[in-house]
């Protein structure tokens, strides 16, 4: 359960963040590539933040996510220099990716019985016979 203190630095947080990767995008002239941030979360103590990142086209996620990490230090530094009337002390920054998204996919394939597992039987995980 988190703390409206939580939530807020939270949402501070998240807000900073999409202008800074948004940035850092543009910057670089990548075009045809999307970055938010989906969610973050502060644990209680408030020194370490998970940052949830949806990244368009999905098949990119993974190469965004490995420069968002390798770039961290200086992530924190841009958010830090953003938000030092507001925090005193910035949390670390982990990042992630938010497979929400493929999640609901999934389900909305399933309901739509695209993916039924009783007629293809190979989606379904083979028991292990002893």
């Amino acid at each position: 359960m988190e703390t409206n203190r939580q939530k807020k630095i939270g949402g501070v947080i998240q807000k900073d963040l999409v202008d800074i990767l948004q940035g850092e995008v543009r910057k670089n002239g990548i075009s045809n590539l999307i970055i938010s941030v989906s969610k973050v979360s502060v644990t209680t103590d408030l020194s370490i933040a998970k940052v949830y990142l949806s990244v368009f086209p999905q098949e990119k996620a993974p190469e965004i996510l490995a420069a968002v990490r390798s770039n961290s230090p200086l992530i924190k530094h841009d958010l830090s220099q953003r938000v030092k009337l507001q925090l005193r002390k910035v949390p670390n920054l982990s990042f992630y990716i938010d497979d929400s998204l493929d999640y609901i996919a999934k389900i909305d394939d399933a309901l739509a019985g695209k993916e039924n597992p009783i007629e293809n039987r190979d989606l379904l995980d083979k028991r292990k016979k002893f």
